[in-house]
Formats: C-alpha cells, structure tokens, sequence
C-alpha cells in the first residue's frame, strides 16, 4: 500500500486512465474525492464490491436462495 498526503485541490494518477482528485475536506476530517475513470471501469465503495462478489459466488456456485435473500434484503 502507498499512503499519499493531498491537500484540496491535489490529485493523484493511477496509470494513464484514472485520475482521483480531493475536492473537499471537512473539519471532522471526512474527504471528498473525485474520481475520473473509463467507463470499463467499475468504481464501488468497498462494502457494496463485497456485496456483488458474494452475489456473484452466490450465484455461481447453485446457492440461488441465499442470492434471492440478497436481493429481498436490500428493499
């Protein structure tokens, strides 16, 4: 892991197609970034990723009613 400090306004670049740039900060120390990527790229926070990758197991792996219990959770 890399740890990079930027302040408002600062970016970083991961490769030559994605770019993420702080665009607020908050005084309980909350950031906001900005994140500009290909569209064949998909972004998720961290807890709904390993929400699709257990979906997605779920569903290949035959266990069609803990997927179905997935989907019924989330309304």
């Amino acid at each position: 892991m890399i740890v990079l400090r930027r302040t408002l306004g600062q970016a970083i670049h991961i490769g030559d197609d994605i770019r993420i740039v702080v665009t607020e900060t908050e005084k309980n120390g909350r950031v906001h970034l900005g994140i500009e990527a290909p569209d064949a790229v998909s972004i998720h926070r961290l807890e709904i990723y390993e929400k699709i990758q257990a979906e997605n197991f779920a569903a290949i792996n035959g266990n069609i009613l803990d997927w179905l219990k997935g989907i019924s959770n989330e309304g």
